[in-house]
């Protein structure tokens, strides 16, 4: 699948296209990142692309020729393969792991990213051309390279090969594999750790050091129950609409009304 990303600032993607486990996924163009800036695309001496907002105010406001002139260049470079045109807004839908499983599916063909600046951009361009819009969650940003990369990292680390274990994705929280749930807590050597000298010494939980599978599968199932019910309820109720609790998962909640 292809990204094409409009944004002033491509020079904050490179080091990030570089590093890390999802390197694999850019380097071997299963997500194939392409950058594209709208200055190249503006007009006059000085290649402006904001300029102040009518009706006055703080703030400067991305012009909507520069942006509509780079997107026709990535449209060409496309040959007008359908792809969707996205733009990172607060007035979004917030972007989760059922969309980013969409966005990541061989047959896809990635979509056109629009980072915006400053005060926001011109409302026409987003009239005409944008598609859909998606949030992070409710707060700003000073613009949508984060959000860029923060999509681009989720669908990347679920391309086939990219992780060491082909499977380490689907005990992710709020996986379908794990019913939605927050996953577990996970714990490493050493089996007795202290945090300073003067500190008692903190256990690695037994269930997990006793080599019964079935044991230490109740406990992380148990985990993500408390977790999710004590972090997000709302993905609880959800799990127990769709009936992917059990008698076990219900005795274990019992005590803790999680729910009232």
């Amino acid at each position: 699948m292809r990204f094409d990303i409009i944004t002033l600032f491509p020079e904050m993607f490179a080091p990030f296209l570089e590093a890390g486990v999802t390197r694999r996924a850019y380097a071997s163009r299963q997500v194939d990142v392409r950058l594209w800036n709208p200055r190249d695309d503006a007009e006059g001496n000085y290649r402006r692309v904001d300029d102040r907002p009518f009706g006055g105010g703080p703030g400067m406001v991305m012009m909507a020729g520069p942006l509509a002139r780079c997107l026709g260049r990535i449209r060409a470079d496309r040959a007008a393969d359908g792809a969707p045109v996205v733009l990172f807004s607060p007035v979004g839908r917030r972007l989760d792991h059922a969309e980013v499983s969409a966005w990541a599916a061989p047959e896809t063909p990635g979509a056109i990213l629009v980072c915006g600046r400053y005060e926001g951009i011109d409302q026409r361009f987003v009239d005409t051309f944008v598609d859909t819009q998606i949030s992070l969650g409710d707060f700003v940003l000073s613009g949508g390279e984060i959000a860029a990369l923060a999509l681009l990292d989720a669908v990347a680390r679920l391309q086939p090969g990219v992780l060491n274990d082909a499977g380490s994705h689907q005990f992710d929280s709020f996986n379908p594999a794990l019913d939605g749930l927050l996953d577990c807590p996970h714990y490493t050597r050493p089996e007795h750790w202290q945090p300073s000298p003067d500190a008692a010494s903190q256990e690695v939980p037994a269930a997990l050091m006793s080599g019964h599978h079935a044991q230490i599968e109740r406990w992380r199932r148990d985990r993500r129950l408390e977790l999710t019910a004590r972090h997000r309820p709302e993905l609880l109720r959800q799990a127990r609409d769709r009936g992917l609790l059990n008698r076990a998962d219900e005795a274990f909640l019992a005590p803790r009304k999680p729910l009232d």
